[in-house]
């Protein structure tokens, strides 16, 4: 691509076209390498900026007119550009009376701020009941239950025992509180930890805008908690501190002192001991100062943290023992630029402080705890403490009145972020100080947006007594939970509190969350309750009938029996007995059930040690059980970029220096880059690490000798070039010189600060604090090859080259910004030439180029730029210009005028900042990689097999996004990649709707309804990335329809600086516009809400907490997790408890309608047919285990083949495990077989003869046939639960057997009990034949359907995970995963002895056999990895995991015949048009050359089951080269790839021939199991390919 097409010329005509990445046939224009990518971002910000000058043109009018009537009303000037925020502006009033509209009539303030205690439990103490009773009763069952145990209490109603008929309900909704309570406590004890951090506020100090006693009604008529007590919180606090109290000299810069004293015997002391006060006109100039210059001023600068007793008036002239101020003391502490500052103004003019105020001295610095803190209380913070509260800066100890803050907790990022005090009351030393000021904060209300924030301080000045005010924003503002880096301490007023933080209304309330089966459920329920009307409607109607009738025997022997002589009351009561006895078929078990089965779910997540992450000894830890179905369901995945995909770490890669590239590193782009086209083992990490381990000793060695590098840290070392250790030792070279003016660049231009953290053992350690990681890359890359910069002081920039120090005085520094683009410093160099550093995006630099460059250099390194950012990295270009003293000293001039103009000071600092940043020279260009959490490209590769759409939300800028996206091959260069950015509605609505034609256009119209689970590869990707004033447009309720339609057309999206509030809003639009399963990710605060909206949300742990974590869901470690999570432990849940619910209903259908039946033989009256304690103990004990094991327990596939063949987690998708269909299917069953189990002992005992016991007694009572039915009922029950299951084990073999085992203990126990109708039942039963004949006939008859239809299934129509469970029982998968066999390696262990080492080693093979090896061990998909997490499978020890004898390889081959790996032929660039199954992206192996047997499908199935396509023309992978045989009489031929001239892989000229399957095997798969194929480029990534 040429300059010209990357970075075109700005254009003098700002008139450019609003949509011209829009073509004539309004398709979008799209892009496809990164480097492209990132210079239409460019272009695209580019033509805003331009738009957005031009539009102020045409407003210049308007606003000067506005600008005149403000004038002319006498408007403050700091209100006039404040943005709109909904609700009303909040005063903060310090040491000054509150205004009238502010107060009642007691003079009290009427605004009542919330308090700093912040709550994301769902439940207190006393809203737990009420809540969690209403949480429960949304599902209709419990209603129902609730219900009937109202109405079994009228003994009318004939219940049997109606005061044990509440206990089955209490017993759940008990199990269910428990569980919610415990889940809640959690989240309680995390927020109290919070709550109760200590702070440090500015006590016995009246703060106005709280009332004077803040206390509610009750409280007050209690008499607790009176204004002014020390709580039992905060003096165990102070206890705890006691011994620790010291008396702290605060000051700006290094000078401060920290002065212990004696600890205090009472930690609830008020105030401490002072020094003597001092006069005004005795301060100091300079704050800066020393404090030890002048012992009166000691007062001004004298603090105590914590209070102490030394207290007392009669002690504040005693003496202190001084010492010098180490790393813990309060005054600037490590990488100020105390030294750096020249000029400081005179405390006389320091804005809000008057001096010559007199005060009473009580007010000091109190230890207090978070929760105590109120608006409008003063804090100190000191370095590395959290922020406790918003808080306005007001003076911090930098004499540049900066401070830093690391916002990981926020936004997940380590970076520090520079901010700075307010101006007016940067002279605030003291309490004191704080005592003698007076003003208003007139404050924006509280709002989500974190990156804004307007406030004005309003003061009246000392000296002239007008009024005066200052603007803040947010560089001015400290944000709840972020924490203070390298200031030693700040002193803040607090102006958001609690809830109203932005950190909090970020979050949101913590949702109640359900399952999308659990939700599916109140339908089935209520399916079952009409079911249960109607039986009870046939059974009250037909009952009334029957009492109607007279004349008949109930004359004569039931007199008395009705409820009544009604007929039609009789028959209501009927119908509510009924219900009573009916009450089975709605089954009151199963949510206990169900909440046990998750808790043993969420049991085997966090005991899973392949989600173990050792550095933070962290697990995965659920939070919420109730939903763990739902990860076998997801659809979309949107996560945070930095910190969740990304480790915040930035290594130095490559450079361009002088058109001359250096760096041998390999990213993690450019390897999934070559993984896709096939030429994986040329890039094999373990060797790529190898070979660079070489390169770096000898490139250490080479500058080692050629100059001396003190502060050289070799293990941080990561630009790897032996080239670039020539060219520095290289002096007769013209490189070196070039070479030497790039990494001095480095070493200056920039606004690090340099540390050394231990400066006496290791002096010459130094470590870099910067505002991004980018720039902490660069500095300590050129100090690792001999340009370390050193300090920054007053005197100027001290660095060294290649050992010898120089010095450069720094004149001026142009800041970077996301609009320049670029940062500038202007600096003497040791020669005194002033000289011009820029460094900044290519797209900036080159518009400021000289114009008599060197064009060759300008095309070699936009060259190498585009190289390095197809690769994943970031670039930045560094060029330099000198400047002579007449234009610095004329430009400075305009400089200084644009830094204090009061209007358009943005627009006129920019004019400034043109005059000087022109004319540059090009040295050359960086490259830097963002490096990735381990495993996360492969993580989203199995993700995208899966079926799961990847969407990344990040506060990032566009261009940082895009590499990322590019590095974790999540944007691929084959995708078409569409850049969404408009500056308005109408704009946003024109691309988007361009976006739509362009795909349209490609792909045809959209479906009406699209199938859920996309397929990677089965047609053209795109892609969109997006900013956030563009989303805000889409979001909106007229665009968001187009905008859904566009993004999920897409296979991912990337929207860029978008808001919390944003994130969520995006979850939420997909969530409910696509009723989609979301799932959210990240690691940062501004992650809570995304994480709350979505149906599951995942928190990443970090070092330091994570209030990601604490909201979510799930909580791991590491982003890979992810994918065991979904594809095995979330499929696994999903399939069990959809498995799990329908043989629930099930059994309940078979036992209720057997007694449904009983009813027609007696006068539908609600006679129980069964024994009570059947009825009891039928879903207690004899039927409720195997369901609840088989939903632990039960698995389909093995973990390490789910991994390998993630494609099979569409199922759960597309939501094809629980389905409707499905319900009424095993409704059906349970329907068949309750009539079997019911008529064939009906017809035995009515038709047959009467069986005569040995006493007499006849054999056909009702107990006799209701036990024979029950026990039919139960056993077919839970061997029809036996015969779903898939995965037995030792506990199933138990359960299943043993709980109808359980069933006839019981009949035998309960026999020998005096009972009316079950005495010796055990006799008259179990010892006749016709019992045992009957029952097992009616079990055979009755699930000999059920087996029927799953042996169909599974041998003529199976789904893709019984193939897949074939290949694994048969031996077949475990041998290409090397599993070994446990009945293969007890076998091996007897004759370990008679193997011969021949036998064992692979040193004789024919050339098929070895190709065969080659293709498993050489396979890095397969290969074992080092780390106990890695998600792919083991490699086989020795062929096919077995001794390598002819006959175990032919053994192999015969199974392997089958299977092959997956090889896309590509015919002059035209992918080929084969509809495939999902399986094509996990590789299933492809046809061995070796011609099958015919007797092959008598153990496995061919593979062609998977789609009705059986035809492939796959071909063999390149590496094996094997020959077909001739010898076989099968019409087979199979393709060839051969090597070209330019060694890439062709293909054969023959033609090829498609393999057959046998005949009469039927490969049609079945409809809810075919999926459409998709096309990828070759890949050797997995040996498994597509299924012939």
């Amino acid at each position: 691509m040429s300059h010209t097409q990357r970075h075109p010329p700005p254009s003098d005509d700002s008139t450019d076209e609003e949509h011209d990445t829009v073509d004539p046939d309004l398709r979008l224009r799209t892009v496809r390498t990164a480097a492209s990518t990132i210079a239409e971002s460019a272009r695209q910000e580019e033509r805003a900026r331009r738009r957005k000058i031009s539009m102020k043109g045409v407003f210049h009018r308007r606003s000067q007119k506005k600008e005149q009537q403000r004038r002319a009303s006498k408007e403050p000037s700091g209100e006039a550009s404040v943005p709109h925020v909904t609700g009303s502006r909040r005063k903060v009033y310090v040491n000054c009376p509150l205004s009238r509209e502010d107060v009642d009539q007691r003079g009290e303030p009427l605004v009542r701020y919330k308090r700093n205690k912040v709550r994301t439990s769902k439940y207190t103490i006393v809203t737990f009941i009420p809540k969690n009773l209403y949480e429960q009763f949304r599902r209709v069952a419990n209603v129902y239950f609730l219900a009937l145990a109202v109405l079994q209490a009228f003994s009318v109603f004939g219940a049997t025992s109606p005061q044990l008929a509440a206990l089955p309900l209490i017993f759940i909704i008990a199990v269910t509180a428990i569980k919610d309570g415990i889940e809640d406590y959690r989240r309680a004890t995390l927020d109290e930890e919070v709550n109760t951090s200590a702070a440090t506020k500015l006590g016995q100090w009246r703060n106005v805008n709280q009332p004077t006693d803040p206390r509610i009604w009750i409280e007050r008529i209690l008499r607790i908690n009176p204004p002014g007590r020390i709580t039992k919180g905060v003096r165990k606090l102070r206890e705890k501190e006691a011994q620790e109290g010291m008396d702290i000299v605060l000051s700006k810069g290094l000078d401060g002192e920290l002065v212990s004293v004696r600890a205090s015997q009472d930690p609830n002391a008020s105030f401490t001991s002072l020094p003597p006060p001092a006069s005004p006109a005795q301060k100091l100039d300079s704050p800066g100062a020393s404090p030890r210059v002048t012992t009166k001023m000691a007062s001004l600068d004298y603090h105590s943290y914590p209070p102490n007793q030394g207290a007392s008036a009669g002690g504040r002239g005693a003496p202190h023992q001084t010492h010098r101020p180490g790393l813990d003391s309060w005054s600037g502490g490590s990488g100020t630029l105390a030294l750096y500052q020249e000029s400081v103004h005179s405390r006389s003019s320091m804005g809000v402080v008057n001096d010559g105020q007199r005060t009473a001295g009580f007010a000091h610095w109190e230890r207090t705890l978070w929760k105590k803190l109120e608006v409008g209380d003063v804090v100190l913070l000191r370095e590395n403490e959290q922020i406790p509260a918003d808080i306005v800066v007001l003076s911090t100890s930098d004499p540049d009145n900066m401070c830093y803050v690391e916002t990981k907790n926020l936004d997940g990022e380590t970076n520090l972020k520079p901010r700075k005090s307010a101006r007016a009351t940067s002279g605030i030393m003291s309490e004191e100080d704080i005592e003698r000021s007076s003003f208003v904060l007139d404050s924006e209300p509280p709002h989500q947006n974190l990156y804004t924030y307007h406030g004005v301080l309003r003061y009246r000045d000392m000296e002239t007594g007008e009024m005066k005010q200052e603007s803040l924003s947010i560089n001015e503002l400290l944000l709840r939970g972020c924490t203070l880096r390298n200031t030693a301490w700040v002193i803040g007023l607090v102006v958001f509190t609690g809830p109203d933080t932005k950190i909090m209304l970020n979050g949101g309330e913590t949702p109640s969350k359900r399952s999308k089966i659990e939700k599916e459920t109140n339908f089935n329920v209520i399916v079952n309750f009409v079911i249960l009307i109607i039986m009870c409607l046939i059974c009250a109607i037909a009952n009334g009938l029957y009492d109607a009738k007279s004349g008949t025997s109930a004359d004569f022997f039931e007199q008395g029996a009705q409820p009544s002589s009604s007929n039609v009351v009789n028959a209501v009561v009927t119908f509510v007995s009924c219900l009573i006895a009916f009450q089975n078929i709605v089954p009151i078990s199963l949510y206990i059930s169900i909440e046990i089965v998750k808790t043993i779910q969420a049991f085997f997540i966090s005991q899973d040690v392949d989600m173990y992450y050792k550095p933070l000894d962290a697990a995965c830890t659920p939070k919420t059980w109730n939903i763990s179905d739902d990860l076998g369901q997801i659809e979309y995945i949107f996560s945070d970029k930095t910190g969740t995909l990304t480790q915040n770490v930035m290594e130095f890669q490559k450079c361009s220096v002088h058109g001359v590239t250096y760096g041998e590193g390999v990213t993690e782009a450019q390897r999934g880059a070559a993984k896709r086209a096939g030429v994986q083992d040329a890039l094999d990490p373990q060797e790529q690490e190898d070979m660079l381990r070489r390169l770096k000793d000898g490139m250490l060695t080479k500058m080692s000798r050629a100059f001396k590098n003190r502060y050289l840290q070799p293990q941080k070392l990561t630009l790897i070039s032996p080239q670039l250790a020539d060219d520095l030792a290289n002096k007769a070279s013209e490189q070196r010189s070039h070479v030497i003016a790039f990494f001095r660049a480095l070493a200056v231009c920039h606004s690090v600060l340099s540390d050394r953290p231990e400066p006496h053992e290791q002096p010459y350690h130094l470590e870099y604090k910067a505002e991004s990681p980018d720039e902490a890359a660069l500095v300590a890359a050129a100090r690792d090859v001999g340009f370390p910069f050193v300090q920054k002081s007053r005197e100027g920039i001290d660095i060294e080259v290649m050992g010898q120090p120089e010095r450069y005085k720094l004149l001026q520094m142009i800041e970077f910004d996301s609009t320049r683009k670029r940062m500038s410093v202007i600096v003497r160099n040791p020669q005194g030439q002033i000289v011009l550093y820029t460094k900044g995006a290519d797209s900036v630099i080159y518009q400021r180029l000289a114009a008599d460059h060197d064009p060759q250099l300008k095309a070699k390194t936009l060259q190498d730029m585009e190289l390095f950012a197809n690769g994943g990295l970031r670039t930045l270009c560094i060029a330099y210009r000198n400047v002579s003293e007449d234009e610095y000293l004329h430009w400075q001039s305009v400089y200084d005028a644009a830094t204090s103009a009061i209007t358009d000071r943005d627009a006129e600092i920019d004019k400034a900042n043109a005059m000087i940043e022109h004319s540059l020279t090009i040295l050359g260009a960086t490259a830097l990689e963002d490096k990735l959490q381990e495993g996360v490209p492969e993580a989203i590769e199995t993700l995208h097999q899966a079926g799961i759409k990847l969407w990344i939300l990040t506060g990032d800028k566009i261009q940082t996004a895009i590499e990322i996206g590019f590095s974790c091959n999540l944007l691929k260069n084959d995708m078409e990649i569409m850049i969404l950015s408009a500056e308005d509605a109408a704009a946003a609505h024109t691309q988007i709707e361009a976006g739509i034609n362009k795909i349209a256009s490609m792909l045809g119209p959209p479906s009406v309804k699209q199938e859920r689970g996309f397929v990677a590869g089965a047609q053209a990707a795109f892609a969109v990335v997006i900013d956030g004033d563009t989303l805000r447009h889409a979001l909106s309720p007229g665009l968001k329809g187009m905008f859904l339609n566009l993004t999920t057309q897409c296979e991912t999206v990337v929207c860029c600086r978008v808001s919390p509030a944003q994130k969520a809003l995006v979850v939420k639009l997909v969530k409910d516009g696509r009723d989609a399963m979301t799932l959210s990710i990240g690691d940062g605060a501004n992650d809570v809400a995304m994480i709350q909206e979505a149906n599951i949300g995942c928190g990443l742990l970090g070092h330091e907490g994570s209030q990601a974590a604490m909201s979510a869901d799930y909580a791991f470690a590491q982003f890979r997790y992810l994918t065991k999570l979904l594809v095995v432990h979330g499929r696994w849940s999903y399939q069990r408890v959809a498995d799990m619910h329908s043989n629930f209903f099930y059994k309940n259908v078979i036992w209720t309608f057997a007694l449904f039946w009983y009813m027609i033989f007696n006068n539908f009256d609600a006679t129980y047919l069964y024994q009570y304690s059947f009825i009891l103990l039928c879903n207690l004990v004899f039927t409720s285990l195997p369901v609840i094991v088989m939903g632990a327990f039960d698995q389909d596939i093995n973990a390490k083949a789910a991994l390998a063949f993630p494609q099979l987690y569409i199922r759960g998708i597309r939501g094809l495990e629980y389905t409707r269909t499905k319900f009424w299917m095993y409704m059906l069953d349970g329907l068949y077989q309750s009539v079997v189990v019911f008529f064939i002992p009906f017809l035995a005992w009515t038709l047959g003869l009467p069986a005569s016991w040995s006493h007499g007694r006849t054999f056909e009572s009702q107990a006799d046939l209701g036990t024979t039915v029950a026990v039919a009922a139960i056993f077919a029950a839970n061997t029809y639960v036996g015969l779903n299951t898939r995965y037995w084990t030792i506990i199933t073999w138990l359960v299943v057997i043993g709980s109808s085992v359980v069933m006839i203990l019981w009949i035998v126990i309960y026999s020998f009990f005096p009972t009316s109708n079950f005495n010796d039942e055990v006799v008259i039963l179990f010892s006749e034949v016709i019992f045992w004949a009957v029952v097992i006939i009616s079990v055979v008859i009755a699930l000999t359907p059920r087996f029927l239809v799953k042996y169909f299934k599974s041998a003529y129509m199976p789904l893709d995970r019984d193939i897949v469970r074939e290949m694994w029982v048969m031996g077949d998968l475990k041998d290409q995963l090397g599993i070994e066999h446990r009945r293969r390696r007890k076998q091996d262990s007897r004759y370990d002895a008679e193997k011969a080492p021949m036998f064992q080693q692979p040193h004789y093979r024919s050339e098929s056999e070895a190709s065969h090896i080659i293709n498993i061990d050489r396979n890095p998909a397969f290969r074992e990895e080092s780390s106990g997490d890695s998600i792919s499978p083991p490699p086989s020890a020795s062929l096919m995991g077995r001794a390598a004898t002819h006959e175990a390889f032919h053994e192999n081959t015969q199974r392997d015949d089958l299977l092959a790996t997956n090889r896309r032929p590509y015919y002059h660039g035209v992918l080929d048009e084969t509809r495939l199954s999902y399986y094509s992206a996990s590789d299933i192996p492809a046809p061995s050359p070796m011609p099958p047997p015919a007797t092959q499908y008598t153990r496995t199935p061919p593979m062609s089951t998977v789609n009705s396509d059986l035809v492939s023309t796959y071909s063999q992978p390149p590496h094996i080269m094997l020959q077909p045989s001739t010898g076989s009489g099968t019409p087979e031929t199979f393709e060839m790839h051969v090597r070209g001239p330019s060694g890439e892989w062709q293909e054969s000229t023959e033609q090829a021939a498609y393999y057959r399957p046998p005949y009469g095997y039927d490969d049609r798969p079945p409809d809810d199991d075919l999926t459409p194929a998709h096309s990828q480029q070759p890949s050797r990534e997995s040996m498994y390919g597509q299924a012939i």
